[in-house]
């Protein structure tokens, strides 16, 4: 059946890619999907086989377990031994109801085992005969009846348990082979055995006669061509010589049948190879001038070895006779024949194996006439055949066709008699799959030359195996016959033949449109039916059809009327194909059966229990691709798009905005848990189609933009509050009892991501920075006015974000989320703020006309201050925040915090000084000019000096070393300044003011500010860790 896979796969893919494509990919696609679906076909078969099997391992070790508590209480009469005396022909047909060797060497079921069985306990099964023997293996000893009758025992005789437990035991090596090795109940073909198996023939069983026939033909052949060429004879006589050897062998083999069976077959099976060569040699010869009376002596010598064959239960002279009879036309050929005659003949060969198969299971047989059939029809239809002939070969194909599928049928019908229990089923593969795979190459190449012709034939194949189904699947509700094998076989045959009708008859997007819809009623059929099979292919189906739909999306789709062109219908169609396989499995399967499925059927249950979240993601997905197609359609080639793709991009979003909405009701309505999965997905969407516009060189409100964002927004705040809502409603139903499970068949438990409301603040604040860009871009207002306001918003932003996030939280989000949005939220913003107000502090010049500048008051400083200020009201709040937040106290009273916070500070107020001598004393706005210019290095002289006196102060105040330490080291800093930098301004008064300037405000540092005590018992490492904590504590 993989091979079986292979070869679909392969002539799937061949033909999709005729719609265009890398043939490769389609080819090696088909391949693996072909074995994929093969193999699991072999495996299902081979599940239900193992059912059986179970049921009679387990009647077995009820037999045995019965045997065991009632062998001290049965009296059994003793069983002399029976000499094996010789059978007549006629009771040939009996010889599998007659004494079997089960296979492992067990002891043969004795006659009176039956009888001494008590009738109060289960009948015990007659143990088959080994049907997986060699081909060329001795035919089975026919049955020796009983010389004399069995005398009873007396009644006052003790228990003889020993043949109870002779039968118990010779049953149970057989029924533990049969369960170890379920796999030959799907019967497959034996590949390489068959050189192995010859060898078998020639060395095993009586090898010397064996050898010897072999020897005695080659003798033969020697012989004739001496004769022949020393001319000791006519030509005639040798070859009557010759046919009376062989018949001499027919004549002595039939005599031993009796006496030594496997010596009298093995001389028949010579006698008629002779006869059959001493035919074909005089009509190649010339000694038989008529073709006709040769073709009916080699039908003579066929039917006549078929009639021994039959009589003695030897397939392997039915094997013989019937190779003889499909080599006759072929060995008597003159290439003028009539393809009528020859394929008539062939019917009339298999109408006969077809009648032994019902009253012979011998599967060599049926292959050889099989084999041989569609073989030599292949030839024909590849050497000869033409059009104009169809009309007589199609009538012979039907025929073939209708023939082998009925010997298939008979060979299971009747090995299920032969079968222990009486009906388990036993199918052909090689013979039930090949068939059709064979008549169908043939009938495709015979249509070839009628338009459709192949699809109508795949069209017809599968509605003749769907009939096959019912009829089959009605005999097994009927229970005359267990045929669920069988008809699973056909079922997925007529499947197939339909599927592959498609391909045939229509492009790639017609095609994967039919397998769109087939794979969802597939699915739907084994939902109803329970069939996990049917299941597995309806998903496979549609992976193909999506594969076949998708690889012919190249291009903007045309279509001048809205949702009414291929693009959108096709891919529309297999995104509700796979939401419908989803919506089936939202709830829990096939919890009425049994649980003793096969290991690959229970593999796959917990494979599907989770592919009802990825269908429903894949079908969403599938749907809003379908609705871009249907926003970026083209009226006709050469004409311009519907709409711009910056419009199509956001009709896009807007609808599949809306579609989850759709999803978030549906979970809500119907208590589906995976259908909040697409509002979830919202936000990364969200972000995602934000970044495309910018890559295309679009604003976030051009287009559609006003409408879309601000209703975006809004959805999502509602996708969050109902998923959070729907996520506890969910959670209280499950954990009632008895409602495990019941949330979704493979639902996964919905957790609100830490980052979702943060991450929806932060889109937001992207959409109005990128429209507050786009305002300020159009404005274009003079100055530092455009980089003011910028920092401005970023302030305010930050500081309402703080404001609302700090109140009580009494309702939602803030009563959950406050601390979400407070410190996760605002904490990148503040970073902002900080990192843009050294920015504009470092490179604005403060000009904002037509306001005259003024220190702390122009746009410039004001927005800097604004920025810094709101980032200490964030520290506040956030270290106020009751609960507290996790890990927020940690960074924002860390020493690290405070130099970056301080450092930024420091930068800002020196900056202010620059744009004072800028604006004040006439410096040039570069950074030459300022760093070469004594009035700013004056001013930084004293500034700095100013700055020192207010840490020193401070901290002695408070009494922290560390403190006055800093500000100590900034005024050592302005000394070093002073003499390195200052000094250099010689006859300049900005060195005079400098000088005296710092030293008068040192002296008052001195008085005001000394060095605080250090506390006693206190090391300075440890006082600073403390005054540090102290510091934390304050300003919480």
């Amino acid at each position: 059946m993989v091979i079986w896979g292979l070869l679909w796969g392969m002539f799937l893919g061949a033909l999709l890619a005729r719609g265009g494509g890398d043939s490769r990919t389609f080819i090696l696609g088909g391949l693996m999907l072909g074995a994929l679906m093969g193999w699991t076909l072999q495996l299902v078969v081979r599940a239900l086989v193992r059912k059986e099997w179970a049921a009679l391992h387990e009647r077995d070790r009820r037999v045995r377990r019965a045997a065991k508590g009632s062998e001290g209480e049965m009296a059994a009469p003793a069983v002399p031994s029976v000499p094996a005396a010789p059978a007549a022909s006629s009771a040939a047909p009996a010889v599998f109801g007659a004494t079997a060797m089960p296979p492992g060497g067990a002891e043969p079921l004795a006659p009176a085992a039956a009888a001494d069985w008590p009738a109060h306990m289960p009948p015990l099964p007659p143990a088959p005969p080994d049907f997986r023997d060699s081909f060329f293996d001795t035919p089975p000893v026919l049955a020796a009846p009983l010389s004399e009758p069995v005398a009873p025992a007396p009644e006052s005789a003790q228990p003889a348990p020993s043949a109870l437990t002779q039968a118990v035991h010779a049953q149970r090596p057989a029924v533990a082979q049969r369960v170890r090795a379920p796999h030959g109940v799907l019967q497959e073909g034996d590949g390489d055995d068959w050189i192995a198996r010859a060898a078998g023939w020639l060395l095993g069983g009586n090898a010397i006669v064996r050898i010897g026939l072999v020897i005695l033909f080659i003798g033969l052949s020697f012989l004739v061509r001496y004769a022949a060429q020393a001319g000791l004879l006519p030509l005639p006589l040798r070859l009557l010589a010759v046919a009376a050897t062989g018949a001499a062998l027919l004549a002595v083999g039939w005599r031993q049948r009796l006496r030594k069976p496997g010596f009298g077959l093995s001389l028949q099976g010579a006698g008629v190879a002779v006869l059959y060569l001493t035919v074909f040699a005089a009509f190649r010869l010339g000694v038989m001038a008529s073709q006709m009376g040769a073709f009916a002596l080699m039908v003579l010598v066929c039917a006549g070895g078929c009639a021994l064959a039959l009589g003695q239960n030897a397939r392997a002279l039915a094997f013989l006779a019937f190779a003889g009879g499909f080599a006759t036309p072929l060995l008597l050929s003159t290439g003028q024949g009539s393809h009528v005659a020859l394929f008539g003949y062939y019917t009339l060969l298999g109408l006969g194996i077809a009648a032994i198969a019902a009253r012979r299971a011998w599967r060599e047989l049926n292959w050889l006439g099989a084999v041989s059939t569609f073989g030599i029809a292949t030839v024909w239809g590849v050497l000869r055949y033409t059009p104009p002939e169809w009309g007589t070969a199609q009538p012979f194909l039907l025929a073939f066709m209708a023939i082998y599928v009925a010997v298939a049928l008979l060979y299971a019908r009747l090995r299920a008699a032969q079968e222990t229990p009486p009906g388990r089923a036993v199918v052909d593969a090689a013979l039930v799959f090949g068939v059709p795979l064979a008549g169908f190459a043939l009938q495709a190449g015979m249509v070839r030359h009628l338009e459709y012709g192949a699809a109508w034939s795949a069209l017809g194949f599968g509605a003749a195996y769907l009939a096959l189904w019912g009829w089959l699947d009605r005999l097994e509700a009927a229970a005359r016959w267990r045929w669920h094998l069988m008809a699973t076989c056909f079922m997925a045959l007529g499947v197939g033949f339909v599927t592959l009708a498609a391909p045939l008859a229509l492009d790639a997007r017609a095609t994967g449109l039919a397998w769109a819809l087939e794979g969802a009623a597939a699915f739907w059929v084994g939902v109803r039916q329970s069939r996990w099979l049917s299941r597995a292919f309806g998903l496979a189906l549609q992976a193909v059809a999506a594969l076949a739909l998708l690889s012919g999306l190249d291009g903007p789709p045309e279509g001048a009327w809205p949702l009414a062109h291929p693009a959108f219908m096709h891919v529309a169609t297999l995104a509700l194909a796979a939401l419908l396989c989803a919506w089936l499995l939202r709830a829990p399967l096939d919890e009425g059966e049994p649980p003793h499925g096969s290991r690959w059927e229970r593999a796959w249950k917990e494979l599907e229990a989770q592919l009802g979240l990825p269908l429903l993601l894949y079908g969403f997905a599938l749907w809003c691709l379908a609705w871009h197609q249907e926003w970026s359609r083209v009226p006709a080639a050469g004409l311009p798009p519907v709409f711009s793709d910056g419009v199509a991009l956001q009709l896009t979003v807007l609808s599949g905005l809306l579609s989850a909405a759709l999803a978030l009701w549906a979970a809500a309505r119907w208590r589906w848990a995976d259908a909040v999965w697409p509002s979830r997905l919202a936000l990364p969407a969200l972000w995602l189609a934000l970044l495309v516009l910018w890559g295309m060189d679009e604003r976030a409100l051009d287009g559609l933009g006003p409408v879309l964002w601000p209703l975006a927004l809004a959805l999502q705040w509602l996708f969050m509050w109902m998923g959070e809502k729907l996520a506890g409603e969910f959670a209280r139903r499950d954990e009632r009892p008895g409602r495990e499970g019941h949330a979704g068949r493979g639902a996964a438990p919905i957790r609100v991501p830490a980052l979702r409301h943060p991450a929806s603040v932060w889109l937001a604040l992207l959409v109005l920075g990128d429209a507050m860009r786009d305002a300020l871009h159009r404005l274009n207002p003079p100055g530092d006015w455009r980089i003011a306001l910028a920092l401005a918003a970023c302030a305010a932003v930050l500081w309402a974000l703080t404001a609302w996030a700090s109140r009580p939280p009494r309702q939602w989000p803030l009563r959950p989320h406050a601390g979400a949005y407070l410190w996760t939220a605002a904490r990148p913003l503040a970073v902002l703020a900080v990192l843009q107000a050294l920015f504009v502090a470092c490179t604005a010049a403060g000009n904002a006309p037509p306001l005259p500048y003024a220190p702390l008051l122009n746009p410039v400083d004001a927005s800097v201050l604004a920025a810094l200020g709101s980032v200490l009201l964030w520290r506040r709040a956030v270290l106020a925040a009751r609960p507290r937040i996790e890990g927020a106290r940690q960074w924002l009273t860390a020493p690290l915090f405070w130099a970056a916070l301080g450092g930024s500070a420091f930068i800002a107020a020196n900056t202010l000084w620059l744009r004072v001598a800028h604006h004040w004393f006439g410096v040039r706005w570069s950074s030459q000019a300022l760093g070469g210019s004594f009035v700013v290095q004056t001013g930084y002289s004293l500034w700095w000096t100013l700055l020192a006196l207010a840490l020193m102060v401070a901290a002695h105040r408070r009494r922290q070393r560390v403190l006055w330490m800093s500000g100590a080291g900034l005024l050592g800093l302005v000394v070093l300044k002073l003499f390195a930098v200052d000094l250099a301004n010689s006859g300049g008064g900005e060195r005079i003011f400098a000088f005296i300037g710092v030293g008068a405000l040192m002296l008052v540092v001195g008085y005001l500010a000394p060095l605080p005590p250090r506390k006693e018992g206190k090391a300075p490492a440890s006082q600073a860790a403390e005054e540090g904590a102290e510091e934390g504590a304050k300003e919480g």
